[in-house]
């Protein structure tokens, strides 16, 4: 299974929490906040889940805005 793969149900945990429908996959160039909707707390509760799931801080190095940074850095450890 793909890190994407892995992602979609961590990403869709958060838009169920906002009362948004869920995605049936990514794209690399989907945008946290402006394609998905995310504000600061989701992307917040966004890197908690990650971090819980994977062991890595998305936001480390800095902010991340689509899903392909985010893949980077899961990918990288």
């Amino acid at each position: 299974m793909n890190s994407k793969t892995k992602l979609l149900p961590l990403i869709n945990r958060v838009l169920e929490g906002k009362g948004f429908e869920t995605l049936d996959s990514l794209s690399d160039n989907d945008k946290l906040r402006d394609d998905l909707g995310l504000d600061s707390f989701d992307l917040a509760e966004l890197t908690v889940i990650i971090e819980e799931e994977f062991n890595v801080d998305i936001f480390e190095d800095g902010l991340v805005e689509n899903i392909s940074e985010i893949i980077i850095k899961i990918d990288a450890v």
